[in-house]
């Protein structure tokens, strides 16, 4: 195969997870970023298990200096980078009312500001492979609402920062578009629906259908579902689309 590498952020868990693993089908080195190492060091060993190169580094992204770390590590390591896959970053849901300044900056300080400095740093490695980048945002960029407005934001922020490096990425050969997943069932997500029911005395089975039911979808999604868009994203059959905001969502949110 032929020597590619990956950056993933946010793979210690959910959908950074399990985009690791399905990349292992198509990269020979993969570089797993997160703040928690126990979970990217078991990650790495089921990877280096099915023949893949992984490099672990732990690393908080709200830092200005960790984008420059994992550039560094990776060049040092693998000297390319093909694809950065920014996934990283969890905004809470809190009334728009009640959300501190301090949670709206700490929300916006990892997942779009993170991801805009991991991704100028890459920038020239990417420019050299005519690489590829992976924006994480999510449909609720789409919807906004008074129970997640700082959600909401920062997605549709991170949906229009990834078109302008997509405008940038033309002139330099980098293809750069953004994920907008739905209600998909990841730990963070069920550690929410716990909360949630405990809050207002109900089952957990008895949350998880009520949010099924006002948002009218079947189901929730799969990690690995939103894992094989962005493999497709990266992949030949899809370098001629960039500067495009894909959203996978069960039907939650209807549009043309």
């Amino acid at each position: 195969m032929e020597t590619k590498i990956a950056i993933i952020t946010g793979a210690s868990a959910g959908i950074g997870q399990a985009t690791a693993m399905r990349l292992a089908k198509d990269f020979t080195g993969l570089v797993l970023v997160a703040r928690r190492e126990e979970e990217l060091l078991e990650t790495s060993g089921t990877l280096r298990a099915l023949g893949v190169d992984a490099l672990v580094i732990p690393a908080d992204l709200r830092l200005a200096t960790s984008a420059d770390k994992v550039i560094e590590e990776c060049k040092a390591r693998f000297g390319r980078i093909d694809a950065l896959i920014n996934i990283a970053g969890a905004v809470p849901q809190i009334h728009l009312f009640e959300m501190t300044d301090e949670q709206w900056s700490d929300g916006a300080e990892m997942k779009l500001h993170g991801a805009r400095r991991l991704t100028i740093k890459a920038w020239p490695l990417l420019k050299e492979s005519k690489g590829s980048v992976v924006f994480m945002s999510g449909s609720s960029a789409e919807a906004p609402k008074p129970g997640y407005a700082a959600v909401a934001t920062i997605n549709a922020a991170i949906c229009a920062l990834a078109k302008a490096f997509a405008e940038q990425g033309i002139a330099d050969g980098i293809q750069v578009n953004s994920v907008l997943p739905g209600p998909v069932m990841t730990g963070r997500r069920m550690n929410f629906l716990e909360k949630w029911s405990v809050a207002n005395m109900v089952s957990i089975d008895e949350a998880k259908q009520k949010f099924l039911t006002e948002t009218r979808i079947e189901r929730y999604g799969e990690p690995r579902e939103i894992a094989e868009l962005i493999g497709f994203l990266i992949s030949p059959a899809a370098k001629w689309m960039t500067g495009t905001a894909l959203r996978m969502d069960g039907g939650e949110i209807k549009g043309i």
